[in-house]
């Protein structure tokens, strides 16, 4: 990273209890992280360290319980609902681990929703949910509805939906879990295509050591705890320029 970058997430002291009492939880135990612009943070760890529980706070979709968590600048605990969900619609792309997918819908219809809701008419957000599908090997499966492709071709579409309103910050949970390597590779390069820059930021929690590469950082997490960060070796994948 340059020293041009900004910080695109700040994170200080977040922490997360599910449930009361004796069944209480601690997901998160006060994390600390910066996550700037211009980069790819990858998070791994063990399954119930807290990754998805610290992406989903990043992403406004889950409240933390303290500390302190800003994006761009904006803390969504101090907005309204309709606040949060206006400021996610037009800022913040998250493909969930289980796609999220509308079952009624097509696979151009699914991708098209983030622009439709932002009001872009209803051909040209097609025009460009389907040059999207395109791009990530789907363009001959536009007309599918979710039943009818594999686990692979779902969270290719699930993709292409998270980039679809040219978010400022992608948050991806296990984005190629379900993806055989060729694809997986092809996946993650048209994300950092299109999801890094000097202006957005890209998080990815993931166990997929074949992606690594595609890390500018890589943040490990334990126990609630991010433990460690360490700078990625990209010398075989250079950063394209923005």
């Amino acid at each position: 990273m340059t020293t041009t970058n900004t910080i695109a997430v700040q994170c200080k002291g977040v922490t997360k209890v599910y449930g009361a009492g004796g069944t209480q939880v601690h997901a998160l135990r006060g994390v600390d992280i910066n996550i700037h612009t211009n980069e790819l943070m990858m998070m791994v760890g063990p399954s119930g360290s807290g990754k998805t529980t610290l992406i989903s706070i990043i992403a406004g979709v889950l409240d933390r319980c303290g500390g302190e968590c800003k994006v761009f600048g904006h803390d969504y605990q101090t907005m309204s609902n309709n606040e949060k969900a206006n400021y996610r619609r037009k800022n913040i792309g998250f493909v969930f681990q289980m796609f999220n997918l509308l079952p009624t819908l097509t696979a151009a219809e699914n991708v098209a929703v983030p622009l439709l809701i932002n009001g872009v008419k209803r051909r040209d957000a097609f025009e460009r949910a389907r040059s999207l599908l395109d791009r990530v090997g789907m363009g001959d499966r536009t007309h599918s509805l979710p039943s009818q492709l594999s686990g692979g071709q779902q969270q290719r579409v699930a993709i292409a939906r998270s980039l679809l309103h040219n978010p400022k910050l992608i948050v991806c949970d296990e984005p190629t879990s379900a993806l055989d390597h060729v694809t997986g590779h092809k996946v993650m390069e048209l994300l950092r295509e299109m999801a890094v820059g000097p202006d957005r930021a890209f998080v990815v929690v993931t166990h997929d050591a074949r992606i690594f590469e595609f890390a500018d950082r890589i943040a490990k997490m334990d126990d609630g705890h991010i433990i460690d960060i360490k700078n990625a070796h990209r010398h075989s994948l250079p950063k394209k320029a923005p």
